[in-house]
C-alpha cells in the first residue's frame, strides 16, 4: 500500500514536469487567486474587528490640553460629569495610554519614557445612550483646558457600511475566484488526460480499479494547489506584518486597532495552503469524472 501511494506520488510529479508550460500556468493561477483570497481575508477578518471596536467603543475620549495642572483637572472631571446623558468619567493619564500601545505594538514605543512621551492625559467618557456621543463630545470639546474631544464621528458611521460592503462582496469575490481557479487546474489536468487516454483504456483493459488511475492526477492537483500557495501564503506573513506596522498606529489614535500578526498570520496561511491542495484535488477529481464512469 505505502509502496502503491509513493508509485502514485512520483508519477504525479513526472506529470507536473511533462506538461510544463501548463502546469505553470495552472500554478500562476492559483498563486494570483490565493493572493487576492488572502487580501480579502484580511480584510474581511479587520473590518469585522474595526466594526466591533466602534461598537465596543462608542465612548467620547477627552484629551486634556499640555501643561493642566491637577486643580484643573479634577475642576474638569466635575464639568464632564454634569454633562446631560454623560453615564460615566474615567482619568486615563499619557503614560497609562503610552503602555496600551506598547503592549499593542511592542518594543519600538519603549524609546518613549516619562519626559518623551508625546500623548495626552485623557478622559474616556461614557454616555447613557450611544445616540447621544455626538452631542456629548461637541459639548466636551466646548469645555476649558480640553485639546479636542474625540469619538469616531462620521468615520466611525463609514466603516460600519465599508465594514459590511466588504464582508459581503469580499466573501463572494472570494468564491468566485476559488471557482476559477479550481476550473483551470481541471482543464490542465484534463489536457494531461487526454494525452495519456490510451494508457489509461490500457490500465483499465488489464483490470486497474479506478482509484489506482485517479491517484496520480488527484496528487498532480494538490500539487499545483500547494506549489501555488507559496508565494500568498509569504504575502500574507511578511506583507501583513509591514500593513499591519504602518497602518496600526493610525488606527489607535482612535482607540482602535487592527488584527495582530502571528497567530493570525499563521492561521491564515494555513487556511490558504489548505484552499490550494483542496481546489487543485478537486479540480483533477472533476476532470477525471468524464473518463472513469463506475
Amino acid at each position: 500500500m505505502i509502496r502503491t501511494f509513493f508509485r502514485h506520488l512520483l508519477e504525479s510529479i513526472k506529470s507536473l514536469k511533462r506538461n510544463g508550460w501548463m502546469t505553470v500556468a495552472s500554478v500562476s493561477a492559483v498563486t494570483i487567486t490565493l493572493s487576492l483570497v488572502g487580501v480579502f481575508m484580511a480584510v474581511i477578518i479587520n473590518a469585522t474587528k474595526l466594526a466591533e471596536d466602534i461598537e465596543s467603543n462608542v465612548d467620547v475620549s477627552v484629551f486634556i490640553e499640555y501643561g493642566t495642572k491637577q486643580p484643573e483637572i479634577d475642576a474638569l472631571e466635575k464639568e464632564l460629569k454634569g454633562l446631560d446623558d454623560v453615564k460615566g468619567v474615567k482619568f486615563s493619564s499619557a503614560d497609562a495610554e503610552l503602555e496600551k500601545i506598547k503592549k499593542s505594538m511592542g518594543p519600538k514605543w519603549d524609546l518613549f519614557d516619562e519626559d518623551s512621551n508625546p500623548l495626552y492625559d485623557v478622559f474616556v467618557v461614557s454616555t447613557t445612550d450611544p445616540k447621544q456621543t455626538k452631542h456629548v463630545a461637541k459639548e466636551a470639546g466646548e469645555l476649558e483646558n480640553v485639546y479636542k474631544a474625540d469619538y469616531g464621528g462620521l468615520e466611525s458611521e463609514k466603516i460600519f457600511k465599508i465594514s459590511e460592503v466588504v464582508k459581503t462582496w469580499g466573501l463572494a469575490a472570494a468564491a468566485l475566484l476559488l471557482f476559477v481557479a479550481m476550473f483551470l487546474i481541471s482543464n490542465t489536468i484534463r489536457i494531461t488526460i487526454i494525452s495519456r487516454q490510451r494508457e489509461i483504456q490500457i490500465m483499465r483493459l488489464v483490470g486497474a480499479k479506478n482509484g489506482y488511475i485517479r491517484w496520480p492526477f488527484f496528487l498532480e492537483g494538490g500539487w499545483i494547489g500547494l506549489i501555488g500557495s507559496l508565494i500568498p501564503v509569504a504575502l500574507m506573513v511578511f506583507g501583513y506584518q509591514k500593513v499591519y506596522e504602518i497602518l496600526n498606529p493610525i488606527l489607535l489614535r482612535s482607540n482602535y486597532s487592527m488584527v495582530k500578526p502571528g497567530d493570525f498570520s499563521l492561521q491564515i496561511s494555513l487556511v490558504l495552503v489548505a484552499v490550494g491542495f483542496v481546489i487543485g484535488s478537486l479540480g483533477s477529481v472533476l476532470s477525471m469524472r468524464r473518463f472513469l464512469k463506475a
